[in-house]
């Protein structure tokens, strides 16, 4: 796929899933409407809909159906990792996580609600995502689709581990710990990292499409290590546009890493062993993808998009 074509199709989706996410969002009514107002104020910030796309395409690949045509099952599944995403970014520009008072250009939700209602929003965000998901499998209970249902049933139990504390709450735990901790932090510490605050919710997300495509257990293992290598990928990725990147691309400045003493994957394997990993990463992602069959001719370039980003 050349990067007309991508870009094109990535835009179609785009817009699609916004489509989708606000109609799940909740109404700003009653007497609990500032805690929906900042709800929805998170989820409409923008930013990439990697997650709900992963899902999307992932579906797609094992169903061989999907986009434009998408089932309720699925959509719910979209929107719902979308609020867990969203959910973990409003807590962690709270004061007393990263005290981030701008995201995405605009100001945080806790500085224009206040903490208290940016922690309630988040924590509403949370519970909404399995809300929707187990609204759905309700109703495909009484479509008599029990196949879909036990499947959503699935994708909920993965979801709620891949973000929790066994998963990404894990990874923000050990993030946290690792503060001030200069550069007496140790590569498996900073995988562990790595592996559970970032690449977790990706995991979720190919796991989440892949089961409800109907893949597997083998089929699923793999698409959780494929998640792994485009999780890990990504946030090296990140470490060395910090290093290497542009202010104006980026939206933000570089070497904010360096400026705040924080060891990161580059610190610890330097810049071109950094870049030969997430090349190593990409392409063992690629070639699971390859293994499986099934339409993945989007998805493949979506992942190397990732992974080769400068933004």
């Amino acid at each position: 796929m050349d990067a007309a074509c991508f870009k094109n199709e990535l835009d179609k989706r785009v817009e699609y899933i916004e489509n989708v996410i606000g109609g799940y969002l909740p109404e700003e009514k009653g007497n609990a409407s500032k805690v929906f107002a900042a709800m929805n104020y998170s989820v409409l910030a923008g930013g990439k809909r990697l997650r709900p796309m992963l899902v999307l395409e992932t579906y797609r690949m094992f169903a061989g159906e999907g986009f434009p045509i998408v089932p309720d099952a699925v959509t719910a599944a979209m929107a719902a990792i979308e609020c867990v995403h969203t959910y973990s970014l409003v807590h962690d520009d709270l004061p007393a996580m990263d005290n981030d008072e701008y995201r995405r250009g605009r100001l945080t939700t806790w500085k224009v609600y206040g903490d208290a209602i940016g922690i309630l929003a988040g924590d509403g965000l949370l519970n909404y995502a399995f809300e929707i998901l187990n609204e759905a499998a309700v109703k495909e209970f009484e479509k008599n689709d029990a196949v879909m249902a036990q499947r959503l049933i699935r994708a909920a139990a993965c979801l709620s581990k891949k973000a929790g504390s066994f998963g990404m709450i894990g990874g923000q735990t050990a993030d946290l710990e690792a503060e001030g901790k200069g550069n007496s932090v140790k590569l498996d510490e900073l995988m562990f990292i790595h592996e559970h605050k970032t690449a977790c919710l990706i995991q979720a997300a190919l796991m989440m499409g892949a089961i409800l495509g109907g893949a597997d257990d083998d089929q699923l293992n793999a698409m959780e290590r494929c998640g792994y290598n485009v999780g890990i990928a990504f946030q090296i990725q990140d470490d060395i546009l910090d290093i290497i990147g542009n202010t104006e691309e980026l939206g933000k400045k570089v070497g904010s890493d360096a400026a705040n003493d924080k060891v990161t994957y580059v610190t610890l394997k330097g810049l071109e062993q950094s870049k030969a990993d997430v090349e190593l990463l990409s392409n063992e992602a690629e070639a699971i993808l390859a293994g499986i069959e099934g339409d993945h001719e989007f998805l493949d370039a979506l992942v190397l998009s990732l992974v080769t980003r400068r933004k």
